[in-house]
């Protein structure tokens, strides 16, 4: 399916420095002919991608050659690529004629017809792994495995040129973290039947095969563990399981009863194993058993006094290891192609060796898999070190909950957080199992992060922020590049990133606070001069919302920054009539600037006014833009024309 594509009427000079600081291409740059060897940039970004020869273009007919072994969920989206491209007729058949314009091979690597097609191209042996080869007449898509297949297919979505040919490409790839994608595990409303069906669409796209469902504010996930789900909402999860199966995606079920289970008592154990049982008969083959943000110097009963002595850090590990150990052994491991249990640990953010972590080690089952958010809730990075010190700690590779972009705590009131992945050391595959993103409340909002998470987490020694959040704006823009420009304008003004502490790990608007550093700079020599080199700005600024409602074609995106978008206007028109006001004063037109500083004001008074979407969030109050620099601009101009007007 091909975004409809819209076109940017206007485009300032100012968008363009914006956008280019972002790591977007200037539209100078991009309106050129490209270099007959350019090959499209592909995310996540492949092992291994080279020119293999010249492209291939895509004729009315095309046979697809197919078997038993092939994907279904990967030959429907080559035939929904190949259609949407120009290719009337898609013919599947079980051999090639060896009479068509052009022969697509879909399915494992290891198939006859695939072997020779991809001579040339090295097939990873890896999980997922897939190899891809486009020389004139054959496109060859093969797979390690199914998933593999499947992936397969989404690169060729992204070798198709503008000219409706493939790029005569070779490529050989797979995931450096075995586990990618997001976990629901934020306070707050929980996500909506269509922004999770949603999620599962983008995880798919973006070779992520994981998504944890552990939203805390779903009653039957931890208060009311013990219960079972209404049919209601059981049909309502089938159908996010049957989405995650159709794209490749793991739905993980998690269960979370810490707050309240007696761990010494078989009833509960088989309340527990009963709740995981229910979904699994949905067709869920992945579980998890969350047992942070509780306490361990107290019991839930009086049993667990007796069984494992005064509450503390050892004995509510090895309470939790008994009940971990006993999933994995007669659930897990007793059901067929259920995958190891995952479980989040109470102490889930340091590196500290405690009496817990000791017991974890020495006693939980190997095959579990354990959580780790780094060395606090929101890590202000996570080093090789950092990562291979928590491995040694809970005695297995550390499977990374990253809570990035969550927005659910006291520092992101307000915010959306857009900024792309960073401070995440490469060479983290080597001690991880895997990461996941912890997203914000609002679903389509969380892409443009996670969608450069999901690109670290693919291949984290070839990750490139700057080209990962170029890629991360197209997709959102629908492949428009103008369209891209004006998200990565709106990403830079939502750029900041808090953690518990005063100093956020990621700053707020570098592109603006720089310019404005710029203009106030000049402005005390040459106001006119200052004026004038920052009116792009101001203009780009207000006319983003609008070419973003216009050329998004996620509409869930644009219902999820909706706000930020309306404050994003009136702060623009902020910034326009503040330089009016400042031209006027350096005209000396009184009545003129005292106009446009009312006009300032009005418009910085209603941006201010705009409040987060009760349905949305839990955490109430305005919406935050590129703060603090766009006020404090509104608050000098007052300060100028106040001590003129004196």
């Amino acid at each position: 399916m091909t975004p409809a594509r819209r076109t940017l009427k206007a485009a300032t000079a100012a968008a363009l420095l914006l956008a280019a600081s972002l790591g977007a291409v200037p539209h100078a740059t991009a309106a050129a002919a490209p270099e007959p060897q350019a090959l499209p940039t592909v995310s996540p970004t492949p092992q291994h991608l080279a020119r293999a020869g010249a492209d291939v273009p895509l004729p009315a007919r095309v046979e697809l050659v197919v078997a038993d072994t092939t994907d279904t969920a990967a030959r429907a989206l080559v035939t929904e690529i190949l259609r949407d491209h120009g290719v009337r007729r898609v013919e599947v058949t079980r051999k090639a004629s060896g009479r068509a314009p052009l022969t697509v091979l879909l399915g494992p690597a290891t198939r006859p017809d695939l072997a020779r097609a991809l001579r040339g191209t090295d097939v990873p042996a890896h999980a997922e792994g897939y190899a891809l080869r486009a020389t004139p007449g054959t496109v060859a898509l093969g797979g390690t495995d199914a998933t593999g297949q499947f992936y397969a297919a989404q690169t060729l979505r992204q070798l198709i040129t503008a000219r409706h040919a493939v790029a005569g490409a070779s490529v050989s790839d797979f995931p450096s973290m075995r586990l990618r994608g997001s976990i629901e595990g934020f306070y707050g409303p929980p996500w909506t039947t269509a922004e999770r069906l949603d999620q599962m669409d983008f995880l798919g796209e973006v070779k992520s095969n994981t998504y944890v469902y552990a939203p805390k504010d779903d009653p039957y996930h931890r208060d009311k563990w013990r219960d079972p789900y209404p049919a209601d909402k059981l049909k309502e999860l089938a159908d996010l399981v049957d989405r995650a199966a159709a794209n490749h995606v793991r739905f993980t079920f998690a269960v979370s009863p810490g707050g309240s289970i007696c761990y010494s008592d078989p009833a509960d154990v088989r309340a527990l194993t009963a709740k995981l049982q229910a979904l699994y008969d949905l067709g869920v083959r992945s579980f998890s058993v969350p047992l942070d943000d509780i306490s361990y110097t107290k019991w839930n009963c009086a049993g667990d006094a007796t069984a494992f002595g005064a509450p503390g850090r050892g004995p509510a590990a090895q309470a939790q290891v008994g009940l971990l150990n006993t999933v994995q052994r007669d659930f897990v491991a007793a059901h067929d192609g259920t995958n190891p249990l995952q479980m989040v640990p109470t102490e889930y953010g340091d590196l500290t060796d405690t009496a817990y972590k000791q017991e974890i080690r020495a006693h939980l089952d190997p095959a579990v898999e354990v959580m780790w958010t780094g060395t606090d809730v929101v890590p202000p990075e996570i080093t090789d070190s950092q990562a291979r010190q928590a491995s040694q700690l809970f005695g297995r590779k550390v499977f990374v909950w990253d809570n990035y972009p969550v927005n659910d705590f006291g520092r992101t009131a307000g915010r959306l957080l857009l900024a792309p992945y960073d401070k995440r050391e490469a060479g983290l595959s080597d001690n991880l199992s895997g990461l996941v993103s912890n997203p914000m409340n609002q679903e389509a909002a969380s892409k443009l992060a996670v969608f450069t998470m999901s690109d670290f987490a693919w291949n984290d020694r070839g990750y490139d922020r700057t080209r990962s959040a170029r890629q991360s704006a197209l997709h959102l823009a629908g492949g428009d590049a103008r369209v891209a420009d004006a998200v990565q304008v709106f990403v830079d003004l939502n750029h900041m990133a808090p953690t518990f502490g005063s100093t956020p790990w990621q700053p707020q608007s570098p592109l603006l606070a720089a310019e404005l550093t710029a203009f106030w700079k000049t402005y005390d020599t040459d106001p006119e001069a200052a004026v004038r080199s920052f009116a792009p700005t101001a203009t780009t600024i207000e006319r983003t919302p609008s070419v973003l409602r216009a050329g998004v074609p996620d509409q869930l995106f644009l219902h999820d920054a909706d706000r930020w978008l309306t404050a994003t206007e009136h702060w623009g028109a902020a910034l326009r009539h503040g330089l009016a006001a400042l031209k006027a004063l350096a005209a000396q037109d009184r009545a003129a600037a005292e106009a446009a500083r009312k006009a300032m004001d009005s418009e910085a008074d209603t941006a201010a006014r705009i409040t987060v979407d009760p349905a949305e969030h839990h955490q109430l109050g305005p919406v935050k833009i590129a703060d603090p620099y766009l006020q404090d601009f509104v608050t000098k101009v007052d300060a100028l024309h106040d001590a003129t007007a004196s």
